[in-house]
């Protein structure tokens, strides 16, 4: 009985956790439960196999060349990059590689790229900076008029980090399409939900007139708003009856 409780405690907190990886998702189902198991160990071998690639390529550059090894390191801990490189590779090996005519044009086509990315990550930042402030005001109003925790917004900004770096590495999942798609046609679901309920209030007040009982048409009899009777025209044999 102790296992049983025990399992069934891991279990429940294992959907936990992905219904709070995973918010636009219900895990109903084993089926659905083991699915984004098996999705997620597929993101992680994943992940693990480009580590490893990178790791690889790192190690293949440092055993070409040692001297890179020790310049990643004393950069890592802090020193000037480019002091580094001439404590490493001394300053006249320096200057004789980029005084040498035959990597002119390779080093003036470095230092143009050099320069344009320089160029465009200070655009990219000066844009990010004024693109955040307006996003985190427009965010704190629509917190505060929505009454919406701190919580459920930190959970949405994750659940939105994940769907932008998926689509980055191109996977995106159906749920995600079908959430995406709910939010573009909620307005039009809200109108026609609206004029649903105006058609049926309509139809409802129609057949309850038609279950009022009608009147036939006969005038009613006695009463003081009841007709006078109509004076009969008197016939020939009334005219003989009173002339005797």
């Amino acid at each position: 009985m102790a296992d049983t409780k025990e399992n069934k405690s891991r279990r429940d907190a294992h959907i936990e956790r992905l219904r709070k990886k995973y918010p636009d998702k219900a895990f109903a189902d084993d089926e659905e439960i083991f699915s984004q198991i098996s999705d997620d160990y597929d993101d992680y071998d994943r992940r693990l196999g480009e580590s490893a690639k990178r790791e690889q390529a790192f190690s293949d550059m440092f055993t070409s060349d040692p001297r890179s090894a020790r310049l990643m390191m004393d950069w890592k801990n802090g020193d000037d990059p480019a002091v580094a490189l001439i404590r490493i590779y001394g300053k006249d090996d320096l200057l004789d590689a980029i005084n040498d005519p035959e990597k002119l044009d390779e080093i003036a086509k470095a230092n143009k790229e050099f320069a344009e990315r320089i160029k465009k990550e200070t655009q990219y930042e000066e844009e990010y900076k004024q693109n955040l402030t307006q996003t985190l005001k427009g965010l704190e109003s629509y917190v505060q008029q929505n009454g919406i925790s701190d919580d459920d917004l930190d959970a949405a900004m994750q659940r939105l980090t994940e769907i932008c770096r998926d689509y980055i590495l191109g996977k995106v999942s159906p749920e995600t399409v079908e959430m995406l798609m709910k939010g573009i046609n909620h307005d039009s679901d809200v109108a026609a939900a609206s004029q649903e309920g105006e058609i049926a209030g309509r139809n409802a007040r129609i057949e309850e007139t038609l279950r009022k009982p009608q009147s036939d048409g006969t005038v009613p009899l006695g009463g003081k708003n009841a007709a006078p009777p109509r004076k009969k025209t008197p016939s020939i044999f009334d005219i003989a009856a009173q002339a005797r």
